[in-house]
C-alpha cells in the first residue's frame, strides 16, 4: 500500500469564508465570518498540546465548546480547559469541523498560521518531547475518570484518541508535515523523508 502524501489544508480556507454552517434562532441561515476574524490566536499564546501543523489553540476560552463540533481534532487542558489540536485536519470535512470548532470560541483564541513558525527541527524537538504528553495524558485521565460531570468523562474517550494517534500514525504524519514544510509540496516517489 503506498503510503499517504502530507496534504495541505490551508488553501481550503480561502473557499470556506461564507460558507453556511447553521442557523441562528431566529431560523436565518448563518455563514462562516473571515478566517481573520475566525483565526486570532497568536504562536506565543498556543499551547504546547497543540501537535505540529497549520492550525493550533493559542488563548482560548474555557467553555468546553471545541469538542461539540471537532471530537477527533480538539482537546481541553485539564489546568485551565483552554482548547488545543490533538490532531491536524486531514480532508476537507475535518477543517470544516475545525472551522466550526474555532467559530464557537468567543476569544478567536484558535490560529492558522503555524506554517509560518514550525520548521522541521521545531517538528523534532516536538516529537522528542511526546513522553511529557503520554505522562499528561495519565495525569488528565485519573482527573477526568473522577469527575461526577459526563462532559468532563467524556474527555476520556479523546485523551485515548491521542494516546493511539501518538503511538500509531502521529510519527508518519510529522515526517510528511516535516517534508513539506522544508518543500512546500508532498513527496514523490522515491523521495525520502526526513527522519525525527
Amino acid at each position: 500500500m503506498a503510503e499517504r502524501a502530507y496534504w495541505d489544508p490551508v488553501p481550503m480556507l480561502a473557499t470556506a469564508e461564507g460558507a453556511p454552517f447553521g442557523k441562528n434562532p431566529l431560523g436565518t441561515l448563518t455563514v462562516l465570518p473571515t478566517m481573520r476574524e475566525i483565526f486570532r490566536g497568536t504562536w506565543e499564546m498556543r499551547n504546547w498540546r497543540n501537535v505540529p501543523g497549520p492550525f493550533y489553540g493559542a488563548d482560548t476560552d474555557t467553555c468546553w465548546t471545541g469538542r461539540m463540533d471537532a471530537p477527533d481534532l480538539v482537546l481541553y487542558d485539564d489546568e485551565y480547559g483552554t482548547e488545543f489540536l490533538f490532531r491536524q485536519p486531514t480532508d476537507p470535512a475535518e477543517v470544516y469541523r475545525l472551522l466550526l470548532a474555532a467559530t464557537s470560541d468567543p476569544f478567536g483564541g484558535y490560529a492558522a498560521d503555524g506554517d509560518e513558525h514550525w520548521t522541521t527541527a521545531a517538528v523534532r524537538e516536538w516529537w522528542r518531547n511526546r513522553e511529557r504528553l503520554l505522562e499528561w495524558i495519565q495525569r488528565a485521565r485519573g482527573t477526568w475518570h473522577e469527575s461526577p460531570h459526563a462532559d468532563h468523562r467524556e474527555l476520556l474517550g479523546g485523551l485515548a484518541a491521542f494516546e493511539r494517534h501518538i503511538e500509531h500514525g502521529l510519527e508518519g504524519y510529522l515526517r510528511r508535515y516535516s517534508f513539506w514544510l522544508d518543500h512546500r509540496r508532498p513527496r514523490r516517489p522515491g523521495e525520502t523523508l526526513p527522519d525525527l
